[in-house]
């Protein structure tokens, strides 16, 4: 599809274009940073919140466009497998014989035609100039086309069209999940597909962003009133926030404060707060990095004379983890847990490497970056540092697991094969009751499952184990 570039216009090595120097903009900023960083994500393995800030810099866009950018970038990439299913129709041919750049040309228009209140002239017209700025006016005629036809009817009407018609595949089509994951939430929610609808539908929320207030520096209600946020509804800590850039505010600049999914929140108290018998001084984060757990847990550590041992084997985030608990009872250790010579700790963390399916609404490429052959290599890792902790603990210690994905190869069944071969005598604790009474829909134990659809938090697993 590749055509000849026009002369007065220079492609950038991001694949996107810059009009000649004095000369007008083919495409609007706006759409032009969009573009740029969904061909970032399916050209480079780029993330979408790493690559899309830096491209709203170069671009200089703040408020409304930036707004915009940011959600046709977010929402194109969240919706992708279903934009390509009914960009295959459109166009009469499979999405992989179309050239990458006029494909995500179109994956973007599409979007804009289906998803938002872009009138439809304009959404076809921006995704021809779009293509004209890429690859010339070689293209325009069938990106015009193509964008005509999508428009030519709504988001419902396609979707019958292009989904399959049993439940699970609809589901998959409609709320724009891979049909493997659709699966496997379905089997984590016991084969309840009305759950599942409402937990896809979840998914496809922006979520909010939460903030942590440090036990000992801020409290909660502080926090709140200080960033123009609302006291969470579940962690003691916890702030919810609508927006804007977090990074920036004083307290968390200050370290008062930092960014922390409540449900991870509620992980780290629980941790914290299991009933344990015998010393309580010694803990371990078997896997901290980035940090948020850390320094959670070593701010309660500081209120009850205990201590942080925080590992992490990859060197960059285990100096993020030095910089989140800085000035907090914690040792930051670099190196793989499974070959240090960790024993004798009363409370043991593995907030374990996942496939990350509990946090799908955060990285909106994630759901279509990730394949089911991922989950071998990390269950296997898993099982070994479930192994590790359980030899890191005293007798009578805890060890908490914890993952970001429901899926039951990486939650219940890892558990299970762990406490079976496991050399020593291990018990699961039920951990309902570490956990704030206001926390609804913890089923019957003794491991807990959090929702994005039922708690507002990621779809984080807990099972805490004892060692005998």
């Amino acid at each position: 599809m590749s055509g000849q570039r026009r002369p007065e216009s220079t492609r950038d090595q991001r694949g996107g274009t810059r009009p000649p120097r004095g000369g007008r903009p083919l495409v609007d900023e706006a759409r032009q940073a969009a573009y740029e960083a969904i061909a970032a994500v399916h050209r480079d393995d780029a993330y979408a919140n790493l690559v899309l800030p830096r491209i709203l810099r170069e671009l200089r866009l703040h408020g409304r466009d930036a707004a915009f950018a940011t959600e046709l970038t977010y929402g194109t990439l969240r919706t992708c497998g279903t934009l390509d299913a009914i960009i295959a129709v459109a166009a009469g041919r499979e999405v992989a014989r179309i050239d990458p750049p006029i494909r995500d040309a179109l994956r973007l228009g599409a979007y804009q035609l289906l998803h938002t209140r872009v009138p439809p002239h304009a959404a076809v017209s921006s995704t021809v100039d779009l293509v004209r700025s890429i690859v010339g006016p070689s293209a325009t005629g069938f990106a015009n086309a193509v964008a005509r036809k999508i428009g030519g009817q709504p988001l419902d009407a396609w979707i019958a069209a292009v989904a399959p018609k049993d439940r699970l595949g609809y589901l998959g089509v409609a709320y724009a999940h891979p049909l493997w994951i659709v699966r496997a939430f379905a089997e984590a929610l016991q084969g309840d597909l009305d759950q599942t609808e409402a937990l896809l539908a979840a998914d496809n929320i922006p979520a909010p962003v939460h903030l942590c207030a440090r036990p000992g520096r801020l409290d909660a209600a502080t926090l709140a009133a200080e960033v123009g946020g609302e006291v969470g509804r579940f962690s003691p800590y916890a702030v919810y926030l609508s927006g804007g850039a977090p990074g920036d505010l004083a307290a968390v600049v200050q370290g008062r404060a930092h960014v922390q999914d409540e449900g991870s929140q509620l992980v780290a108290l629980a941790v914290a707060d299991a009933p344990l018998d015998g010393p309580d001084e010694r803990w371990l984060d078997l896997c901290a990095g980035p940090g948020g757990k850390a320094a959670l847990l070593g701010a309660l550590a500081a209120g009850r004379g205990a201590r942080v041992t925080a590992v992490e084997v990859a060197p960059h985030r285990a100096e993020l983890v030095r910089q989140a608990v800085a000035g907090l009872p914690v040792d930051v250790v670099c190196g793989d847990a499974r070959e240090l010579d960790l024993t004798g700790f009363d409370r043991v963390l593995v907030d374990a490497p996942c496939s990350g399916l509990g946090s799908l609404r955060r990285r909106p490429e994630s759901r279509w970056r990730r394949q089911p052959a991922d989950l071998p290599p990390l269950t296997r890792l898993q099982r070994e540092l479930l192994t590790t902790a359980i030899q890191a603990v005293r007798p009578g210690g805890l060890v908490a697991y914890a993952t970001c994905s429901p899926h039951l190869v990486e939650t219940q069944i890892t558990v299970t094969e762990a406490v079976r071969r496991s050399a020593y005598p291990v018990e699961l604790v039920d951990v309902r009751p570490a956990l704030p009474d206001t926390l609804p829909d913890l089923g019957t134990g003794p491991t807990i499952q959090l929702w994005p659809h039922r708690h507002g938090t990621d779809a984080m697993f807990l099972a805490v184990l004892r060692r005998g």
